[in-house]
């Protein structure tokens, strides 16, 4: 038997594969292990997981050359504002080559954006599902925006161009409205968003009493670094947080799942500061109508006093005739009453010392002697007690007609 060389035998494999496999051939995979070399090609894994163990199935080593990784990067990137990195589902156009000393790959020639943004957008409803049936999907969009949202917490990187053109815009609003702003700084961009922006909110939790709102803004970087904006654990926290929450993360294509769950979601950084302006303009006009609605109330209720104080004036002549009218009919009828009074209890009191007087007359010596009666005197006194008399005394009796001297001669 004539045994081949493993060089022979490898290219045996190759000519075979090329007969077989000769055209480009579109494939699902997820992408693993993506690096870049200093001449500009780009090495990378294709993998397969199994859906329910997570295990891998296949795996493919691929290649994109330096001339069509320039291209093919900004292009996928720009499309789905994802970054071409390790984790995330493609679909890609590839031809199947066998290299006798580094064996088999896949070279790209082409991706199609549509079937990673596919993907991308099934990740997204799955938090999101994830997010309503635990609750708490709406409820930063519940809260009630202050009517002053003047105290701000900005979550941003510090050298962002989007953080100082939102300073700029608060600082310089037409009605020089006064705004309040602190910095917590975080990444905007890269592998670390989630956390560092999960950090500043939990600064910003501890104080939370010391602002109206939050805004979490960015400005400048690529759209391909939005990714970190749409996790499960950022989207929850962010939903959950007592005050509200308005982002300008710069993605105008569609929302991340920090936007679907914010209280309020604007396009830029400068879209923010219009925002929080706009809020404040509608309180300034608000108030000015209740000012001007004040000015002609108290307008309208002074006309109506100075009317009522001229009618009251007015009526002060004829009521003061009234008045005296009144007073003077009521002293004519008082008079009246007194006089009938005083007349009454005159004549009461007539009647009554005439009762009196005809008593007395009833009463008088002269009456009693009228009747047959008679008095007897001694020494010009009354005798009511005949022991105090004694024998031999003179004695007068007085009668209704006439009167006798006597001598008592004795007493029984």
């Amino acid at each position: 038997m004539e045994a081949l060389s493993l060089l022979e035998l490898n290219a045996l494999v190759r000519r075979s594969l090329e007969q077989c496999l000769p055209d480009e051939y579109w494939v699902q995979a997820e992408l693993s292990d993506v690096r870049t070399n200093s001449t500009g090609h780009c090495y990378l894994e294709f993998i397969q997981k199994a859906p329910r163990s997570n295990g891998l199935v296949a795996k493919a080593r691929g290649t994109i050359w330096s001339n069509v990784y320039r291209l093919l990067k900004p292009y996928f990137e720009e499309a789905t504002g994802q970054a071409f990195v390790s984790g995330i589902k493609v679909l890609v156009q590839v031809t199947v080559s066998f290299h006798e000393l580094y064996g088999y790959s896949l070279t790209v020639q082409d991706i199609d954006p549509t079937y990673t943004l596919g993907d991308m957008a099934r990740r997204r409803r799955e938090i999101l599902k994830q997010l309503e049936e635990e609750g708490v999907l709406t409820l930063n969009k519940e809260l009630e925006m202050p009517t002053l949202p003047q105290r701000i917490a900005v979550i941003s990187s510090p050298t962002a161009a989007g953080y100082g053109d939102f300073c700029h815009q608060l600082k310089n609003n037409p009605r020089n409205f006064f705004f309040y702003t602190e910095l917590f700084p975080a990444l905007m961009q890269g592998d670390r968003v989630e956390e560092s922006v999960l950090a500043a909110l939990d600064l910003i939790l501890n104080r939370q009493n010391d602002f109206d709102a939050v805004v979490i803004i960015r400005g400048g970087g690529a759209t391909s670094d939005l990714s970190g904006f749409d996790t499960y654990l950022l989207a929850a926290a962010c939903a959950q947080f007592p005050l509200p929450i308005i982002t300008g993360i710069g993605h105008e294509r569609d929302d991340t799942v920090l936007d679907s769950v914010a209280h309020t979601r604007v396009k830029t950084p400068t879209a923010a500061a219009e925002y929080l302006i706009n809020c404040m303009d509608l309180a300034a006009d608000e108030l000015e109508v209740l000012i001007t609605q004040l000015h002609d109330s108290v307008i309208s209720r002074l006309t109506e006093e100075h009317r009522r104080l001229a009618l009251y004036r007015n009526r002060i002549p004829s009521a003061v005739v009234r008045r005296v009218s009144d007073a003077k009919l009521a002293l004519l009828t008082a008079r009246k009453d007194i006089s009938q009074a005083v007349t009454t209890s005159l004549a009461r009191q007539q009647h009554r010392l005439d009762l009196l007087r005809q008593r007395l007359v009833d009463a008088s010596p002269e009456k009693m002697l009228a009747r047959g009666y008679s008095i007897t005197l001694k020494d010009g006194k009354v005798v009511k007690d005949a022991t105090l008399l004694n024998e031999k005394d003179e004695i007068l009796t007085r009668f209704y007609r006439g009167e006798v001297t006597s001598v008592v001669n004795h007493k029984s």
